[in-house]
């Protein structure tokens, strides 16, 4: 009988906050991790504490994806309208009295300094599933519109700081939600071919539109000026080219296997720009080479497909909006920062997961991955673990 009443061990007391974890999820987050430390260790090695503070980022994103994931979908939906308003009030805040660096207007000081923008990568497709779930069953074409209306603000509110980069990650997520909540697709084709019809008129057209004293509307100088020099970065080889050429010659002279770790004359030489941040996936490129280029890319591309079969699977329309967010949030992050370093997109300000130095980035990865694991723990658990306490 009294074996009944022994206390439980401490293993015994924290396995049960395991369970239900997706091994595969955690898998590709540890091997693209592990991919990260190694390039953050070569590419900042005379950027004093980088490394160091990158695998605290990395520690910081574990533990907020461990807590996000004890939460079941249900009660993180609570949070949707708060973090959402709380965003939108902010970026509010910013636009009326906010830090300017480099021309632009994206930080507050609330006794840290911190960027909003960041918030609404994960509250704005959270907002649009909330939305969505307490419409199911009885969808109408206004409720999409109330949806655009809900991600045209705080988009417009990014772009005016501006942050093209981050307005494009922000209102990509909130696409996704509304699209898998059964957006028609007579919808979606019309601006896709509109805009595949402009990119042809801009290519084709291209002396003409960026000559010097043409101004284009609705766009700001300098994000007119990236996209006349991704056509044409030799146009200003050593101005606003350099970044798109010098990124080039790094993944191109990595060959096949790479020149190897360490050993990158265009990162160690200092001819990369952003090395550690925006065009670190040059600097792993040239060590690695298209080896290492493509274990990258498999494992993103694994790990968009286990978020979207996490989707399907999700018991709640909410569980599978967000986790398809999720999945297209990851997707849109590796395939802009990976084309614009490599020239086939504009250079806006868009890290690489798992990769890139930041410490806000990290930080709203580990709640997005939270999010997802705490979708597939649903699945995985009938009813909730009891605490093991």
């Amino acid at each position: 009988m009294s074996a009944v009443f022994d206390k439980p061990s401490l293993v015994q007391r924290i396995l049960p906050l395991f369970r239900g974890f997706d091994g595969i999820l955690v898998l590709l987050c540890l091997l693209l991790a592990g991919a990260g430390l190694l390039a953050m260790y070569s590419s900042g090695y005379d950027h004093g504490t980088r490394f160091v503070d990158h695998g605290r980022n990395m520690l910081i994103a574990l533990a907020i994806l461990f807590v996000v994931a004890q939460v079941p979908p249900q009660k993180i939906m609570v949070f949707a309208v708060p973090l959402y308003t709380l965003g939108v009030a902010l970026l509010v805040a910013v636009a009326l009295f906010g830090i300017t660096k480099k021309g632009a207007q994206r930080w507050i000081n609330l006794g840290v300094v911190i960027q909003p923008s960041e918030i609404l990568k994960i509250a704005m497709p959270l907002m649009l599933a909330w939305w969505f779930q307490k419409r199911e069953g009885q969808l109408r074409p206004l409720d999409f519109v109330v949806a655009g209306a809900l991600l045209a603000v705080p988009v417009g509110l990014i772009m005016k700081q501006p942050d093209l980069g981050t307005s494009l990650l922000v209102m990509a997520a909130g696409l996704s939600v509304i699209f898998f909540a059964g957006l028609s697709w007579r919808l979606v084709l019309p601006p896709v071919i509109l805009g595949a019809v402009g990119i042809a008129l801009i290519v084709a057209y291209e002396p003409q539109l960026c000559a010097d004293g043409v101004r284009w509307p609705v766009l700001h100088d300098y994000q007119q000026q990236r996209i006349c020099t991704l056509l044409d970065p030799t146009r200003d080889p050593l101005g606003k080219g350099f970044h798109i050429i010098q990124g080039m010659i790094a993944i191109g002279s990595g060959g096949v296997w790479g020149k190897g770790f360490m050993a990158g004359t265009q990162t160690h030489l200092e001819f990369i720009p952003e090395r550690t941040t925006d065009f670190i996936f040059a600097a792993y490129s040239e060590e690695f080479g298209l080896a290492g280029n493509l274990f990258i890319i498999v494992c993103f591309l694994l790990l968009v497909w286990r978020g979207l079969a996490i989707a399907m699977g999700a018991g709640t329309l909410f569980g599978r909006l967000m986790a398809g967010a999720v999945s297209t949030i990851f997707f849109t992050y590796a395939f802009v920062n990976m084309g614009m370093v490599s020239g086939i997109l504009p250079v806006v300000g868009v890290p690489l997961p798992f990769i890139s130095y930041g410490g806000t980035a990290m930080v709203t990865l580990g709640l997005a991955l939270g999010v997802l694991m705490s979708v597939a723990r649903a699945q995985r658990l009938p009813v909730a673990p009891p605490l093991p306490f």
